[in-house]
This record gives structure tokens, sequence and C-alpha cells, in this order.
């Protein structure tokens, strides 16, 4: 990958392509000077002797060499014009046929020891004056040229995948220095390069690598060359890269059998106190009754959902040590799959550039090979801001990356690593460690003024808009209408480090917009970014974070590839989720940011069934189940056939068997490797990817890559034309393929189509969290984030995509499965029973009234149990989970909170886009935290409407309170029986709502005007109601002494 060449930008609906090269003068893009492929549009191309390569000796038909390589390895091995058969030549490989040719030409040069070795001498120089020509450049933020740079970047930013495969004995013509544009002939044909397959470059090294020298290590290793196996101990090391690279912990059953049994006798119990609920009703209060006893049906109903999808819970381990052994040699190329990770991020003013460069620089420095890595960050809001921070993150990642591979640190965010508070010299053996530190120390804080600078600068936007330091105007100033924008800040070939080492590529991406045309959002980015991607490295994984999660783990790439390259369960893994982890939360976690019951609970159950949920951020996937594809299909077993002495059912499954057998494979829709071929003759591949040759080709090679045959200039045209606004019109992006549209919560309607397919999941919780984020520790943003869940969640709820009644079909979806994702849908709707039942103790204490009959005491034996089966239910869960009672009890706490408010709002604006079309826009939550005080934002306030229904239900449960005290001591100690339950009712509400209180009452427990007029306003009404009602009034009992004339 070139580093550093330009900013690249353009329309492929209104055909413009610009390179921006900063202060520099325009460079030529591409040197035409040369015949053309008349298959894939290419150069021609030169020999290592430098003439110009002909294929074909008959008709000189214009061929390239990736075209004649591939034609003969894969094709007819005839010239396409005078259908003549190709001939070797020097440099190719032998195929099948030419060793009944007599090339003298080529014979006397084949076994040319001293050609081989000047020729090995030779290349690396050429590749390095090629190299420096083709991929170093200047940064397009404005900086001028270096003092000690002479030669000027000549080509564009194309990257290279680490599956593409040199071709020796051609190379491009780069000697002329004329302006040239970029040709507008794509690829004519589409060829799918077996990567992984014989021929391609694993398999040439292995086979040039010294094959014979292997066969006698392999056979003396196993004792038939006289050597000893049990004296070996390589033989140890071989034995254990066999072993899985993974491994399924269940739960003790000593933990797991009494909570199941537990879950068993509550719902028994649950179903006897519903049906003694509703068989006996309170006359006097018919209303409240039939009220609760409908909650509690629904109440009863959510906790099915929500409890049966935990009954298989499960733990992994993995073992990074057999990954290394398996897929890493000394003195080898790294064999582990290339990675791209993906971060997104909209406005750099709620998402501060400081901590998007804090992530970025997190990624570059994984402990992953630096040639399997590329990151791509995508600007949806193209703004100048973020793309010059980005330039900077670039330049002190040289310096940052080295320093954390050296000293081996964690985590890798220097913002995190140098604001920990603990002892850093902890196994730290080097001398110079100190030092360093401290010179590292001092290089981050100048660059956190830099960057402090440029946001400062983008507080007051020009008038005539942003100017780039070259003045060329900044192509993003119009952020609703302007072109897609490519930048290679740091590339395979043209990014090192301070030591000279290569760095992982860094793109910055920002996808075209024009008025008129649907985004998406953050599902339409995350696609633009699987499309580009594709074109220019196509790793067979990605890995997506949001700009604020930073990799806190430096192994969990290793992690999540012991799972998806493990030969045997691999295969079927569509993704691996991480757990969330958070930083910045204070240590009682009022609102319940860390959502520890969800992670370490709910997620591991699903991890014992089909996997876990995708929760949007901290996820690696499998590129080929983000393009639509069902997981590959194992051997079918042969179905039983009966005897000959029942002819009827025996022919009849003999015949279903011979008419199903591979063609049912087929049908099921499993790509396998004979399906290719006809997979290709069966689907409109233009309708399903869309109109770039380059991108299906691409979706094509399941080990990633990107096709050798590929040139530059193409390679460069097909990025912008992948991320143009018009791509998706008329194909199943959105509907099948990639992030799926619909939902703002679009990471559970992604994950529910893969498992649908029959894909499964696996979740990974290494000891070590591999990704922490930011949570907002702010009432009124913690309310706001989770009405975009519920909302999201209501949106699924009601769209052709409800796991309600999608899916049935094909009946890959397990049903435990389908329950936790029915319950991810519909739990905003418990929001309208919670609010009605947190309001029942304040009406029963106000009118004297309460939702059950006065109890026997066998009835009695119904509540109790209920209340010792909920009480054990969460013991016996905490138990096995390791999660601690202050954490599930601020769960539980913040389920009421975020229930009678913004579950509520969502389910009312939900409804209202269905039924009346009126959209809500949401707004992206701030990540920006205040510098001075740690927890400064847990004590602001921010004004919403949400917080009008929590207050409303505390004021008038708290006025229930006293007026149902005062009753009680007005009419003597006989009120004090039935007021008990109505009191411990009202306490349960008014002590879930705690946390709300604390939040609203802040640091200085002040209560804003607004929220005490709505309250006091909707508290009054029912006052009103209670006054009407005249609780204190004595009733009077026995006679009237007026009519009886009994004279007292």
């Amino acid at each position: 990958m070139e580093a550093s060449a330009g900013l690249v930008a353009g329309s492929h609906n209104r055909n413009e392509l610009v390179l921006i090269r900063g202060h520099e003068e325009p460079k030529p893009l591409r040197a035409l000077n040369g015949q053309v492929c008349e298959i894939c549009g290419d150069e021609i191309g030169l020999t290592v002797d430098g003439d110009l390569f002909v294929a074909c000796n008959e008709c000189g038909f214009p061929v390239c060499r990736p075209c004649y390589e591939y034609e003969r390895r894969e094709g007819t091995q005839l010239c396409p014009q005078c259908k003549t058969r190709y001939k070797r030549l020097k440099g190719s490989q032998r195929v099948e046929g030419d060793d009944d040719e007599e090339d003298i030409d080529d014979l006397e040069h084949e076994f040319n020891i001293d050609d081989e070795q000047n020729k090995r001498q030779q290349e690396p120089q050429q590749n390095k004056h090629i190299t420096e020509a083709m991929l170093y450049g200047k940064m397009s933020y404005g900086r001028g040229p270096e003092d000690d740079q002479s030669n000027p970047p000549q080509f564009p930013p194309i990257i290279t995948g680490a599956h593409s495969r040199p071709v020796s004995g051609e190379f491009p013509i780069s000697n002329s220095h004329n302006l040239g544009e970029v040709s507008s002939s794509l690829h004519k044909r589409v060829h799918p390069y077996p990567v992984s397959e014989p021929g391609s470059e694993r398999w040439d090294e292995k086979r040039d690598g010294g094959w014979k020298d292997r066969v006698d290590e392999y056979k003396s290793k196993q004792g038939l060359l006289g050597g000893d196996p049990d004296d070996d101990p390589d033989m140890s090391m071989m034995d254990e890269a066999r072993q899985p690279l993974s491994r399924k912990v269940s739960i003790a059953s000593s933990k797991i059998n009494p909570y199941r049994m537990v879950i068993v006798i509550r719902l028994v119990v649950l179903g006897f106190f519903l049906r003694y609920r509703i068989l006996n009703p309170v006359h006097d209060a018919i209303g409240l009754w039939l009220t609760s006893v409908i909650c509690e049906i629904w109440f009863a109903f959510s906790w099915i959902l929500d409890q049966f999808p935990k009954w298989f819970p499960i733990d992994r381990e993995t073992y990074l040590d057999r990954l290394s052994l398996r897929y890493e040699t000394e003195g080898e190329p790294s064999m582990l799959s290339p990675v791209d990770i993906f971060v997104s991020t909209v406005d750099p003013l709620k998402e501060p550039p400081l901590v998007t460069a804090n992530t970025v620089l997190s990624i570059l420095a994984v402990d992953y090979p630096v040639d399997k890595v590329s990151c791509y960050v995508s600007d949806d809001g193209a703004s100048m801001l973020t793309f010059e921070s980005l330039s900077e993150t670039a330049e002190f990642a040289r310096k940052w990356v080295p320093f954390c591979k050296k000293f081996n640190i964690e985590p890798r965010a220097p913002e995190m690593y140098f604001s920990q508070k603990v002892d850093y010299l902890k196994d730290k053996v080097q001398p110079t460690f100190v030092k360093e530190r401290r010179a590292m120390k001092r290089e981050y804080e100048e660059f956190k003024v830099r960057i402090n600078a440029l946001v400062a600068k983008a507080m007051k936007v020009p008038p005539e808009g942003w100017i780039m330091q070259d003045g060329t105007p900044w192509p993003g100033n119009n952020t609703r209408d302007h072109p897609g924008m490519i930048q290679v800040f740091l590339g395979h070939s043209g990014g090192h480090d301070t030591d000279g080492n290569e760095l992982p590529r860094l793109v910055y991406v920002s996808r075209e917009k024009r008025p008129g045309f649907q985004h998406h959002k953050k599902a339409g980015a995350m696609n633009a970014l699987i499309r580009v991607s594709a074109v220019l490295t196509n790793a067979p994984f990605m890995l997506n974070l949001d700009c604020d999660h930073y990799v806190n783990n430096s192994k969990a790439i290793r992690e999540a590839m012991c799972f998806l390259m493990d030969p045997q369960l691999g295969r079927k893994v569509c993704y691996v989720q991480f757990p969330q982890r958070f930083d910045g939360i204070d240590m009682h976690d009022r609102y319940a940011n860390r959502n520890t019951v969800f992670f370490d609970i709910n997620m591991k159950g699903l991890d014992g069934i089909q996997g876990p949920v995708y929760v949007g951020t901290g996820c690696v996937f499998r590129r080929q189940a983000l393009y639509g594809y069902n997981p590959p299909k194992g051997p079918k077993r042969p179905k039983m056939v009966s005897c000959d002495c029942c002819p009827c059912f025996g022919r009849r499954k003999k015949l279903e068997y011979s008419q199903g057998g591979p063609n049912e494979q087929a049908a099921d829709g499993g790509l396998g490797d004979d399906d290719k071929e006809l997979l290709m003759s069966q689907m409109n591949f233009e309708k399903r990817f869309g109109q770039s040759a380059a991108f299906v080709t691409s979706t094509l090679m399941e080990e990633g890559g990107v096709p050798p045959s590929s040139s530059p200039a193409a390679l460069l045209k097909e990025a912008i034309h992948v991320i143009s606004c018009g791509y998706e019109d008329k194909t199943e992006w959105g509907s099948e393929l990639g992030w799926i549209y619909g939902s703002i919560t679009e990471d559970i309607l992604t994950g529910f189509k893969m498992h649908c397919r029959g894909w499964r999941s696996i979740y990974c919780m290494p000891k070590r969290p591999a990704f922490k984020g930011s949570a907002p520790i702010n009432l009124s943003d913690r309310l706001n984030q989770v009405l975009r869940w519920a909302l999201g969640s209501v949106e699924i709820f009601f769209s052709r995509h409800s796991p309600v009644w999608y899916g049935y079909k094909n009946g890959h979806l397990k049903w435990l499965e389908r329950f936790a994702y029915v319950n991810t849908t519909i739990y905003p709707f418990t929001s309208l029973p919670l609010l009605a039942y947190c309001t029942l103790p304040a009406v029963c204490l106000l009118t004297g009234k309460f939702i059950m009959p006065t109890i026997s005491t066998f009835a009695s034996l119904f509540f109790i149990a209920l209340f010792i089966s909920i009480f054990a239910t969460g013991i016996l869960e905490l138990r096995w989970s390791g999660v601690s009672i202050e954490e599930w009890w601020r769960n539980e706490q913040f389920w009421v909170i975020g229930g009678v408010s913004a579950h509520l709002f969502a389910v009312i604006q939900g409804l209202l886009k269905v039924l009346a079309g009126i959209d809500t826009n949401f707004t992206v939550t701030s990540k920006a935290t205040d510098d001075e005080d740690e927890f400064g934002e847990l004590y602001a306030f921010k004004w919403t409407t949400l917080l009008i229904p929590p207050t409303t239900l505390l004021i008038i449960n708290l006025v229930g309170v006293v007026a149902g005290i005062s009753d009680a001591i007005n009419n003597g100690y006989q009120s004090w029986g039935p007021l008990f339950g109505k009191l411990f009712f009202s306490f349960w509400v008014i002590v879930h709502l705690y946390p709300f209180l604390k939040g609203l009452m802040g640091r200085q427990n002040r209560t804003p005007t607004i929220v005490v007029i709505w309250s006091v306003l909707l508290a009054s009404i029912f006052s009103l109601l209670w006054v009407r009602i005249d609780p204190f009034v004595m009733k009077a009992k026995g006679p009237d002494v007026r009519q009886c004339g009994i004279n007292c």
C-alpha cells in the first residue's frame, strides 16, 4: 500500500476523479505508453529483458502476463485470436502439456543457476526503486515537500493485499513523467483468482521451499531415517499444534443444576399464583384488580422470554500458543488471516478527535502481523477536522507503535496508558524503559496540544468554507453534498516507524453524499467500508469498533482467530462477539452503564445455544457471512433404508435418497468449492453486489486477497465507484447483504439475519478485556441512549424482519435463540404495564382499596413461594455467573427507571412512525468528558422530557405513603394490617427509583423548576382525587341514633 500519496476525491455518477497532493505539482496517475491487454484492459508490461511482453508468437494478440498465466493455468491454454496453444515462456510455471514441448530458449535458461542468483540480487533493488517511485509520497493535509525528498511520487495510493501474487518477469512501465489520466477501461472479464489452491502464493512457497527437505525432515521425525521420535523436541510441538485452538467449558453441574431446578419450580409456582389471581377478583376494586392481573401476566411472559435462553450457559477458553504453533513458524511468513478493522465516526465535536486518535493508535499497535492489519476510518461527516487529526495520528503512530511493541505495554491507547494509576514499572526489566517512557509521554502531550489546536480552529467555520493549506477547497465543505474521498496515510510499503519497520495500513474514507439519496446512517457507512476494503485489501475477516472503543488487549484479534481459524469450528462461525467494557464509570455504577447482567449472564446463555447477538461494536466478522452466503454444509448421513419385506416404504425411501443426494445439498444454499461455478452461472452478481467487476471478483475469494491482474488505476477508480451514493440502488445491500437497513439498531438485525441462515456466533471473554469504551454517566444522556436502543427494537418489531414471524422457512434459527431475539424487540412494550403497575400503589393508598382480596393462610403460601423462588433464581444466577449482587441490584433499578421513561417514549415514537409516518432523528451520544472532574458529568443536569414520568411516579407514591399513614393514624390500629401490603408495594417503587431521585438532585441537591412544575401538576390531579374521596371521614358503624331514638 502506498502511503501519503494524496487525497483522492471523486464521483462515479459524475465521472469525476481528482487527486489532491497538497503543495506538490500534479503528478501522472498512470503512464499509458505501451499496448493494452485486450482481456482485462491493463498494460502489457515488459519482460525481464526489457522487451514488450508477447504471449502468442503466432499472431501477437496483446495479452498481459497475468491473463496469460491465468489462461494457461485455469483456462483453455489457447490464444483467444488464433486458437494456438500458448507456449511456455521464460519465467512461467510448468503446466500440464508443457512436457511435450521443446523450447530451446527456455531449456537453456531453466537450470542456469548464475542467472537465477543474479536475478535474485537485482530484483530487490528494482523493487525498491519502483516502490519509492510508486508508493512514497506526501500527505495531503497541506505540508510542503521535505528537504531530503528529490523524487516526487508518480502513482496514486492503491492497496495491495497480503494474498496478491507477484508475477515474475513483468514490471509496470514507470519511466514517463508526462501528465496522465486514469484509464477508463475496466475489467471486461471477471477472473476468480484461487489463492488457496495450487498455483497460489502460499502453495508456491511451500512447493519451492525445499519440498524434498521437508519430506526428509518428516521421515526423520517418524523414525524412518534412523531418528528417534521420542528424543525429538519438535514432535511435542507438532502434537500441540494439532490440538484444538479453543475449548468449550460448561458450567459446573453443582452450580447450574440447582439453578435449572429453581427455574422450573418458579414456573410452576408462577402458574399457581396467576391462577389464584384470576379466580379471586376484588369486586369493590375491579378496575385495579384487572389492571394488576394483566400486568402480572405480561411480566410472566416477559420473564419466560428472558429466562429460558439462559438455560445452557457456557464459558470458553482459547489457546494462543497453539495458534502461533500452527500458523506462525520462525523464519517463515505468518499464515494468520488478514483482518480489516473499521472505525466509524460522524461528528468530531461530539466524538472528540483525540478519542478517535487513541482508538486508531491502539489498533495500529495490536499484536498481529503488520502486513495482515488494515485500519479504515469512516468519516461520515466529511469533516476536515477528522481528516487533519488522522494525519497527525499517523505521524505520531510512527513513534508510538515501536514503543508499545518494544516494551509490550498494555493498554496501547496512550491516553489510557499514561492515565492509569498502577505501577508501570511492574515486570519491566529494560534499563531504558523509564527514559523512553518519559520521552514518549512528552511526545504524546505535544500531540494532544496539536489536536486541541485543530479542534479550537474548527470551532469557527470560515464563510468561504474550509481551505486546505495548498489553497485547495476542502471537498467536504457541504456535508450533505460532497464527493467520495479516500486517503492512505500509512501503508504496506510506504509507512515505516522510527525503527524502520512497516506499519499497518491506515486509510481515511468518506463516502459520497448527494441530495435525494438515502444514506442509511451508520449502517450505510459500514456497508461502504465493506466494499472499499474488499476492493483495496479484501481481508477474509473484519473487526468493527466505535470511535470511542479502543483495543485494551493487544492480543484480542488472536483471541478471535482461535475460533474463526479453527479447522473444525471456524467454518460455521459468522462472527466472534466480545463483551463491552467501559472506563470512567462511577464506582457504584448508579445507572447500570456496565450492563454486567446482560454481558456476563444473558450472552453466556446465548453462547450455549446458537451464539450471542451482535451488539454493534467489538465484533470480528467473517466477510463471506456478511455477503449473504449460507454456512458450508457437512456431508450428510445416508438415510435409513427399510428392508425388502416392506417394498413400499423401501422403494420410496431409496427413490428419495437417490433423487436428493448432491442436488439437495446445492439446493440448501451451502457454498462449497464445487459450487462456485454453479453459483456464478445461476446468480446475477450485478443485481446482488452492484456493478463493480473488481468487487464482484473479491466476493468469490474466500481466503481474501486482491487479484494480481488488477492495475493501480483500475483499483482506484473502483474504490471511488463502490462508495458512490447510488451504488446500492437496485441491489441487495441492506436487505440481504452487509449491515441490514430498517432500524437505527442495525446491529440486532444484522446478527439476526446471519443466525437465520444457519450461522452460529461465538462469545469470547478473555481475562483481560479485549476492548474498552466510554459510556454516558449523565442521567439524561443515559436515558437518551436507552431511548435510541428501545426505538430501534420497536422498529424491528414492526418490520418484515421481526423475529416473531421472520425466519421460519429454512428452520435454521433455534427456538431458544428466537426467544432471545423476540425478547430484544418486545422489551420496550413492557413499559406500559410497568408504568401502570408503579402507579397502582399510590392509587391504592389514596383510595383505601387494594388489588388483592383478603388472602387465606393457604393462599399466602403462593406469595411466599413466589418471592422465595424469585430470590433463589437471582442468587443462583449470581453464583454461576460471578456477577456481584450490587451490579444485579443496579440492573433491577435501572430496568424500572428506563422502563417508565425511555422505553415508554420509544413505544410512543415507534407507533407514531408506523401509524402516522412521523420519523424521529436520534442524536449521537456525546463522548466528551470533563477533564477537571472525573465524575463531574455524573452530577450535571440536562433537561429532557424523559424525566417527567419517573418524577411524577416518585411524587405520587410519596404523597400516597403520607396519605396512607395519616389515614391509619386517624382510623386506629385496626387499619395498620391492610396498610402494610400497600406500603410495601409503594416502597418497592420508591426504592427502585432512588438512583433517579439522586440524579435529579445532583451535587447541589437542586431540582430544575420545570421538572417540579410538571411533576406537581400531575401529582395535584391525584391529590384532588384523594381529597374528593375523603379518606379521613369516619364511616359510622352500627345503628343511626337519630333514627332509632335511643338516648345514648
